[in-house]
C-alpha cells in the first residue's frame, strides 16, 4: 500500500483546503511530519485512516459524523476527505463526506445532509478515472478485502503509536493477550475451545442421561428380583456403572431361573395330590347318589301302592268314553242342526219386521219378485243423479266468477292508486342517488387527504418537541466546551509547570558515575532542586485525562446535538411551519367531514336498490292491471252459458225426485227397499231348509247310540269326554305306568342294592379335603407364574440394559476424546504441563515471531546490547505463554521488558512495533506497506541512540518505503531534510511542505 495525495477540506483543525502530496514526502524515504502542540499532526493520520475506514483510530473513535467538522470552517463550505493511494496494484480514490449541517437553500433553518461516499479506480489505458461504487457499505468492504486489515490492525500496523507499545511492554500477560487477539484476530481458537467445551457439556449430559436410563432399567430389576439382586449406590457417571449392573443383572436371572425350577417341582406334587382327592370325591359323590337313589325307589313304590284303587277307576272311564267316540259324529252333526235351524228361524222373523205388513204372508217366490220391480226402478234414476251433480258444479262455478270479479276489481283500485304516485316516487328516488353518488365522491377526495394530514401533524408534534430537546442539548454542548476549555486550560499550565521543572525530575534519577541523559556527563556537582509547588508526572496526567473526559463529554454532546438537529430538520421538512394547534384543528375538521360524507355516501345502494324495488313493483303493477281487464271480459261470456245450462238442469230434477228433497234421497229408498226384499226372500229359504236337516240329524244319532251299546242318544253324550278331560285321563295312566316301570328298573339294579347294603358315605369331608387340594395347588401355579414374570421381564430388562450399554460405548468414547480435548485446550488437563490455553498457544507462536522480527532491529538500535526473547514460563498460578523478556549482553542476564529506561523503551517498543507490523502485514496476506508513520517518542532518546534509530527506519526505504515520523523534537528537523509541517493559528491550521520539490 502506497499513499499518494491527501486532501483535506474543513477537518479537525484545518477550517479550509489543505493538500499533502505524499509522493514528494517519499521520494526523501524518510520525512518528517511536526508542528506545536494541538497543530494538527495527529490530524492528518485521522483522515488517512478516515478516508480507508470511515472511521477515526483510537480513543478519537467517538469523533464521527459532524463532530469531525472544522469549528474553523465556513457554513457553507462541507468537510471532506480525499485520499489516493496504490494498493494490490490498483490506484484508487476514496472521497469522504461526513454529515453536516448546513443552511436552508430556501427559507429559515438549518438541514441535514447525509454521509457521502466515493470509490473510483485510476485506468492507466486510458488515463482517466472510473466510478465503481457510491455505497458506504460496499466501499469498506473493498477497502478491507484489497488491505487485508481491519482498522484496529491498520492503526497497529501503519501508523505506530508508540505510547500502546511501551503499555505493552510493561503489560501482563492477560493484557498482552487481548492486544495480539485483536491484531491477529485468533478469536476463531477461542470459539474452537468454546466449541470443545460446549460439546463436553452436551456429550456428558447424553452419557449421564444413558446412565440414568440404565440405572432406572437397574431399579426395575431390583423391584423384580427383590433381594435376589443386590445393587450397590450408583449415580449417572460413576465409571464401571455399565459392568457393574450388568453383573447383577446377570445374577438376578440365575437366580430367578432357579426359583422357576423350584416352583415347577411344588406345582407337580400339588397337582397329584390334587388329583387324588378329586378321584376319592367323585367315589363318595357316586356312593351317596346310589344309596340316595335306592331309598328314593323305595318311597316311591309305597306311594303307588296307596294309590292302586284311584287308577282302576280312572282306566273304566277311560274305557266307556272309547266306546263313547263312535257316537260323537251323530251328536255334533244334530246339535249343529239345531244350532242353524234356530239362527234361520230368528233371520227369517228379523227380515219380515222390517218389511210392510202388505208382504207379511208372501212367500220366498213372491218376496223376490218384489225385490226385482224395486231394483228396475232404481236404475232409472242414474240420468238424474248425473244432472243433480252437473248442477252444483254450475252453482259453485258461477260463485267461482263472483270472487274473480270482486278480487279483480281491488286488484284494478290498488294499481290505479299505486301508479298514480309513481312519478313522484322516481324523482324522489333520483334525487337521493344523485345526493348519495357526490358524497362518495367526495368521501374518495377526503381520504387521500387523510394520510398527508395526520404525518404532517405527527410530524408538527415531533417538532414542537425537538425544539425543546435542541435547546437542552445546544445548553449541554456549550457547557462541556466550556469545561473542556477549562480542563485544557489547567492540563497546559499544570504541563508548563511541570516542563519548568522538570530539571530537578531529571536530577532526582542521577547518581554518581552514571552518566546524565542530557548532558552526558558522570558528576553531577550541582543537581537541581524541587521546589514548593512542583508539578510531577503523576499530576498532569490526572489533568490530562480529567481534560481527555471533559472532551470526550464535548464530543458525545456534540453528537447527540448533531443528531438533535437531524431529527429536527426532518420533522420541519415534513411538518412544515404551521403550528401544531391550527394543524390539529385542520386534521378534526378533515375527520369530521370526511365521517360525514361517509355517512351520506353509505346510503347511495339503499336509494339504487329502491329504485329498482319500485320499478320492478310499476311493471308487475301495470301487468296485473292489464291482466285484470282481459279476465272481465271472458267472465261474461261465460256467465251467460251457465245460466242457461242451469234453467234446464233444474227442470230435469224436478220431474225425477218426485216427493223426495232429491234425486239421492230418492235413491236411497229405493235401494232400501229392495235390499229388505231381497233379504227377507233369502231368509225364507234359509228357514225352511234348516228345519228339514234338523229332521235328518235326530234319525241318524239315534241309529248309533243303540249300535254302541248305549240305551239313549243322552248316555251316549254323557260318557264321552273334552280333548282337555281325555289328555288329563291318559296322562295319570301313562305316568301310574312310567312310574312303575321306573322303581322296578331301579330296585332291580345291581350296584344299587349293594351300596344300599354299605355304610352311609361322609361327602363333606371328602369335599373338605378336595378344597384343601385345590388351594394348593392354586398357591403352586400363582408361584410359578410369578416366577416365570419375573423372569421374563428380568430377561427383557436385562436385554434393553445390555442394548443401552452398547449404544451408550461410542457415546462413552466420543465423551473421553471430547473431554480430553478440552481439558487439554482449556489448559487443565494434566497433559498440558504448562496450563496453556489454545488461543494462548497460538498467542505465544505469533509474540514469538513478533520478538524474532523486533530483535533483528533492536540489537541495531541498541548496538548489539538488548535481545527481545518469548518465555513460556508460568508466573504465580496463572497459565503460561505470553510473557517476553529483554537480554542485556552487557550482563548476560535476562530480566523483564519493564526495567527498561525511558529510551530503552523507546526504541524497544519502537523495534517491537516496527516487527509486529511485519508479522501482521504477513498475517494479513503479504499486503505490501510502502507507507508507515511512526508517532511520538523520540525526545527521549541520546543523541548516539536517536542516530542508530534513524539509521534503522533509513533501512526501511529500501524497495521504495516511506516512514513518515510524527515528533515535535527539534533536533529531528535538522537531520530530517523532507518534512511536512503543521502551523496553527486562530483561523485554523495549515500544513506546508518542507525540502521537497
Amino acid at each position: 500500500m502506497r499513499l499518494h495525495r491527501l486532501d483535506i477540506t474543513a477537518f479537525g483543525p484545518f477550517g479550509g483546503s489543505q493538500s499533502v502530496d505524499f509522493d514528494a514526502l517519499s521520494t526523501a524515504g524518510l520525512f518528517l511530519l511536526h508542528g506545536p502542540t494541538g497543530a494538527g499532526k495527529t490530524s492528518v493520520l485521522d483522515a488517512v485512516c478516515y478516508a480507508l475506514y470511515g472511521s477515526v483510530p483510537g480513543a478519537r473513535q467517538s469523533g464521527q459524523g459532524m463532530n469531525l467538522r472544522s469549528d474553523h470552517a465556513e457554513k457553507a463550505t462541507r468537510t471532506e476527505v480525499r485520499l489516493e493511494l496504490t494498493v494490490a496494484g490498483r490506484r484508487l480514490e476514496i472521497t469522504r463526506q461526513p454529515p453536516w449541517e448546513r443552511p436552508k437553500l430556501r427559507g429559515k433553518g438549518m438541514t441535514v445532509d447525509k454521509a457521502q461516499t466515493w470509490l473510483r479506480e485510476h485506468d492507466a489505458r486510458s488515463g482517466a478515472w472510473k466510478d465503481l461504487s457510491r455505497s458506504h457499505q460496499e466501499i469498506g468492504t473493498e477497502v478491507e478485502q484489497l488491505l487485508g486489515m481491519s482498522r484496529e490492525q491498520f492503526c497497529q500496523v501503519v501508523l505506530l503509536p508508540q505510547g500502546d507499545f511501551a503499555r505493552f511492554l510493561r503489560a501482563d500477560a492477560e493484557a498482552r493477550g487481548r492486544l495480539l487477539g485483536r491484531l491477529f484476530a485468533t478469536q476463531r481458537f477461542a470459539d474452537v475451545e468454546k466449541r470443545l467445551a460446549e460439546r463436553r457439556r452436551a456429550t456428558e449430559a447424553r452419557v449421564r442421561e444413558g446412565d440414568a436410563a440404565l440405572l432406572a432399567d437397574a431399579h426395575r430389576m431390583q423391584q423384580e428380583a427383590g433381594d435376589a439382586m443386590e445393587l450397590p449406590e450408583l449415580a449417572p457417571g460413576d465409571p464401571g456403572l455399565a459392568d457393574t449392573v450388568l453383573g447383577a443383572a446377570a445374577v438376578a436371572r440365575s437366580t430367578a431361573r432357579e426359583r422357576l425350577t423350584v416352583a415347577h417341582c411344588r406345582l407337580a406334587a400339588a397337582e397329584s395330590a390334587h388329583a387324588a382327592a378329586r378321584r376319592e370325591v367323585d367315589e363318595v359323590r357316586e356312593l351317596a347318589r346310589l344309596q340316595s337313589r335306592f331309598t328314593e325307589a323305595r318311597q316311591r313304590a309305597e306311594r303307588l301302592q296307596e294309590r292302586s284303587g284311584t287308577h282302576r277307576e280312572t282306566q273304566e272311564r277311560m274305557h266307556r268314553a272309547r266306546k263313547a267316540e263312535a257316537v260323537a259324529p251323530a251328536l255334533e252333526l244334530r246339535e249343529a242342526a239345531d244350532t242353524e235351524h234356530r239362527r234361520a228361524a230368528a233371520a227369517e222373523a228379523r227380515a219380515r219386521g222390517l218389511l210392510p205388513g202388505s208382504y207379511a204372508d208372501a212367500g220366498a217366490s213372491g218376496l223376490a219378485a218384489a225385490a226385482r220391480r224395486t231394483a228396475e226402478e232404481l236404475g232409472g234414476l242414474d240420468a238424474a243423479r248425473r244432472a243433480e251433480r252437473r248442477l252444483a258444479e254450475v252453482a259453485e262455478e258461477r260463485t267461482g266468477l263472483d270472487r274473480q270479479e270482486r278480487a279483480d276489481e281491488d286488484v284494478l283500485r290498488e294499481a290505479d292508486a299505486w301508479l298514480a304516485g309513481w312519478d313522484g316516487t322516481r324523482a324522489d328516488l333520483r334525487t337521493r342517488i344523485d345526493t348519495a353518488q357526490e358524497a362518495a365522491t367526495r368521501a374518495e377526495q377526503l381520504a387521500v387527504q387523510r394520510a398527508p394530514m395526520q404525518r404532517r401533524l405527527d410530524a408538527a408534534r415531533t417538532r414542537d418537541q425537538l425544539a425543546a430537546d435542541l435547546e437542552q442539548a445546544q445548553q449541554r454542548a456549550r457547557d462541556s466546551h466550556r469545561r473542556a476549555l477549562d480542563t485544557r486550560a489547567h492540563w497546559l499550565d499544570l504541563k508548563e509547570q511541570r516542563l519548568n521543572g522538570i530539571a530537578a525530575e531529571l536530577a532526582a534519577h542521577l547518581a554518581d558515575g552514571e552518566p546524565c541523559a542530557v548532558c552526558g556527563a558522570t558528576e553531577h556537582p550541582a543537581p537541581a532542586r524541587k521546589v514548593a509547588g512542583h508539578v510531577d508526572r503523576e499530576t498532569e496526567d490526572d489533568a490530562l485525562a480529567v481534560h481527555q473526559r471533559a472532551e470526550e463529554q464535548h464530543t458525545e454532546d456534540e453528537r447527540r446535538l448533531g443528531a438533535v438537529r437531524e431529527a429536527l430538520a426532518a420533522a420541519t421538512a415534513e411538518a412544515g411551519d404551521t403550528p401544531t394547534p391550527r394543524l390539529a384543528a385542520e386534521a378534526g375538521e378533515l375527520e369530521e367531514e370526511y365521517a360525514r360524507v361517509r355517512r351520506a355516501a353509505s346510503a347511495l345502494h339503499g336509494a339504487q336498490e329502491e329504485l329498482r324495488q319500485a320499478e320492478r313493483e310499476r311493471e308487475r303493477r301495470l301487468a296485473d292491471r292489464q291482466q285484470a281487464a282481459v279476465r272481465a271480459a271472458s267472465r261474461l261470456t261465460r256467465r251467460d252459458t251457465l245460466e242457461r245450462e242451469h234453467a234446464q238442469l233444474h227442470a230435469e230434477l224436478e220431474q225425477a225426485r218426485g216427493s223426495a228433497d232429491s234425486v239421492a234421497a230418492r235413491a236411497a229408498q229405493l235401494e232400501r227397499r229392495a235390499a229388505l226384499l231381497t233379504e227377507a226372500a233369502d231368509a225364507v229359504r234359509a228357514a225352511e231348509d234348516a228345519a228339514q236337516r234338523l229332521k235328518d240329524a235326530d234319525a241318524r244319532l239315534a241309529d248309533a247310540a243303540f249300535r254302541a251299546g248305549f240305551d239313549t242318544p243322552q248316555a251316549a253324550a254323557a260318557a264321552l269326554l273334552d280333548p282337555a278331560a281325555h289328555r288329563e285321563l291318559q296322562h295319570r295312566l301313562d305316568a301310574w305306568q312310567q312310574e312303575e316301570a321306573a322303581v322296578r328298573a331301579v330296585l332291580a339294579e345291581p350296584g344299587t342294592a349293594a351300596a344300599a347294603q354299605q355304610a352311609p358315605a361322609d361327602l363333606t369331608e371328602a369335599e373338605r379335603t378336595a378344597a384343601t387340594a385345590d388351594r394348593r395347588l392354586r398357591e403352586a401355579a400363582s408361584a410359578r407364574d410369578a416366577a416365570a414374570r419375573c423372569g421374563t421381564e428380568l430377561d427383557r430388562l436385562s436385554a434393553r440394559a445390555a442394548a443401552a450399554v452398547r449404544r451408550l460405548a461410542p457415546l462413552r468414547e466420543e465423551y473421553d476424546r471430547v473431554a480430553r480435548l478440552a481439558a487439554l485446550t482449556a489448559g487443565t488437563s494434566a497433559d498440558n504441563e504448562r496450563r496453556m490455553r489454545l488461543e494462548s498457544y497460538v498467542l505465544a507462536a505469533r509474540l514469538e515471531q513478533v520478538a524474532a522480527a523486533a530483535t533483528v532491529r533492536l540489537q541495531r538500535m541498541s548496538s548489539g546490547r538488548y535481545t527481545l526473547v518469548h518465555s513460556d514460563d508460568r508466573t504465580g498460578r496463572g497459565r503460561s505463554g505470553l510473557g517476553l523478556h529483554v537480554v542485556d549482553a552487557w550482563t548476560g542476564r535476562e530480566r523483564d521488558t519493564a526495567t527498561l529506561s525511558g529510551g530503552e523503551t523507546f526504541f524497544a517498543s519502537l523495534a517491537l512495533a516496527l516487527g509486529l507490523a511485519d508479522v501482521v502485514t504477513d498475517e494479513a496476506g503479504g499486503v505490501r506497506l510502502d507507507t508507515l508513520f511512526i508517532d511520538e517518542g523520540f525526545g527521549s532518546l541520546d543523541d548516539q541512540t536517536l542516530d542508530e534509530v534513524l539509521d534503522v527506519l533509513d533501512a526501511l526505504r529500501e524497495r521504495d518505503r516511506s516512514v513518515g515520523i510524527v515528533s515535535h523534537v527539534p533536533d529531528l528537523r535538522r537531520r530530517i531534510h523532507a518534512q511536512l509541517e503543521v502551523a496553527k493559528s486562530r483561523s485554523g491550521s495549515t500544513l506546508r511542505q518542507r525540502g521537497v520539490a
